[in-house]
C-alpha cells in the first residue's frame, strides 16, 4: 500500500508498504479522507513523539471496512466507519472509568504505533465506530477533533450561563467555541493574534474576538461584572497563555489544559492564590468511548458548522506541501488528505 511516513522531523517519504495484518479481534480499514492536527504539527516539526520516528501518522480518518477478524461480529465488508484512536487494554481502573490515557498500555494510532496517512491502517474493532447515513466524508473525518472538545467540555463542566474564555482561534479553538456555544455557554470570549481567525471564531458564535493582547483582560472583566471568566480553555499550547490564564479567571474558576507544550516547558503556578482562591486546574487532551459516539451524533445532526474545516484537501502524493503551507494559509481552519 502508499503509505506517507515520516522519516525525520519536516521530512515524508511516500513508500510502498505491507498492507497492516490483522488478528482475529482487528479490523483493516480502507482511509478515505484524513485531517491534519495539531498533534501532527507537533510530530512533523519534532516537538512531539520524535523518538517514534519513523511513523505513518494521522488519526483523523474515516473509511471504509476493507476485512475483519474472525471473532468480530459488529462490521461488514464495505460499511463506512470512524474509530476511537485510544487503545488501552480495555480493563484495567483507567480503561473502566474511560480514562484510556492513563492506561499503563496504551497506545494511539498515528502516534504511538502507525496511523491513517496510508492507504489502509488497522486497530482493534471494538474502537471502529458505523457512520449513519447522510454525512459526507469530509464531515465524518471531523468525528475525533470533535470528541476532543466534547471531552473537553464534559472535564469543565461548563453549564448554562457560565462565561468561557478560548485562548487560540485556529481549529480547535472554532471547535471549543461551538461547544460552548451548544452547552449554554455565554459569554463566550476568544483571543487570537490573527484578524482573520478573529472573524472566523465571531462567525463560529463567540460573543467576543480579541486580537490585542494588551486588551484581553480588560475584555475579559468588562464582560464578566469584574469577576473574570468562570473557564478559560487555553487552546494553543504555549506556557504564556497558560500563564495569561491565570489572569483571567475568577475567584473558584477553572483553566482547561488543552493545547500540547513540550515536556521541558514547565508552567509557574501561583500557588497561593490557587489555594486561597479555589482555582482548579484540569487537562483534557483526547476524545474516547462514548465521546466519538456523541460527537458522531452532534455532527450528523448539523450541531457544528463545518465548511471552514472542509475546504482544504490535498491528495496524499503532496502531504509534504500540505504540511509545509499550512502555516502560510489560515483561512483553512482543516486540512485534509485524500486517499
Amino acid at each position: 500500500m502508499k503509505a506517507a511516513v515520516l522519516i525525520a522531523p519536516h521530512r515524508f517519504d511516500l513508500r510502498d508498504v505491507p498492507t497492516p495484518t490483522i488478528g482475529p479481534e482487528d479490523a483493516l480499514i480502507r482511509v478515505a479522507r484524513v485531517g491534519i492536527c495539531g498533534t501532527d504539527v507537533h510530530i512533523f516539526n519534532g516537538h512531539y513523539a520524535a523518538d517514534r520516528l519513523p511513523l505513518i501518522p494521522g488519526h483523523e480518518f474515516c473509511g471504509e471496512v476493507a476485512a475483519f477478524g474472525s471473532n468480530v461480529k459488529h462490521l461488514t465488508e464495505g460499511q463506512r466507519v470512524v474509530a476511537d484512536i485510544n487503545i488501552g487494554c480495555g480493563t484495567c481502573y483507567w480503561c473502566r472509568r474511560n480514562e484510556i490515557l492513563n492506561c499503563p498500555t496504551m497506545t494511539q494510532v498515528g502516534i504511538g504505533r502507525d496511523g491513517a496517512f496510508a492507504e489502509y491502517v488497522a486497530l482493534p474493532a471494538r474502537l471502529v465506530i458505523a457512520a449513519p447515513e447522510g454525512i459526507s466524508d469530509a464531515v465524518l473525518a471531523l468525528t475525533e477533533p470533535v470528541a476532543c472538545v466534547v471531552r473537553a467540555a464534559r472535564k469543565a463542566q461548563v453549564s448554562f450561563g457560565q462565561s468561557v474564555v478560548i485562548l487560540g482561534a485556529g481549529p480547535i479553538g472554532n471547535l471549543h467555541v461551538q461547544m460552548m456555544r451548544l452547552v449554554g455557554a455565554a459569554p463566550i470570549i476568544v483571543a487570537d493574534l490573527s484578524l482573520d481567525r478573529c472573524q472566523m471564531a465571531l462567525a463560529a458564535g463567540a460573543d467576543a474576538a480579541i486580537s490585542n493582547p494588551d486588551q484581553l483582560r480588560a475584555e475579559v472583566l468588562a464582560r464578566t461584572q469584574g469577576r473574570g471568566a468562570d473557564v478559560v480553555i487555553e487552546s494553543v499550547g504555549s506556557p504564556r497563555l497558560y500563564a495569561t490564564a491565570q489572569t483571567l479567571i475568577r475567584k473558584g474558576g477553572h483553566i482547561a489544559f488543552f493545547g500540547l507544550t513540550g515536556p521541558d516547558q514547565p508552567l509557574h503556578i501561583d500557588i497561593l492564590r490557587t489555594i486561597l482562591e479555589e482555582n482548579s486546574l484540569k487537562g483534557s487532551v483526547a476524545g474516547m468511548g462514548e465521546d466519538m459516539h456523541d460527537a458522531l451524533t452532534l455532527l450528523a445532526h448539523g450541531r457544528f458548522k463545518t465548511d471552514p474545516f472542509t475546504a482544504a484537501s490535498y491528495p496524499l502524493g503532496d502531504i509534504q506541501t500540505a504540511f509545509d503551507t499550512l502555516s502560510s494559509r489560515p483561512a483553512d481552519l482543516k486540512t485534509q488528505i485524500l486517499l
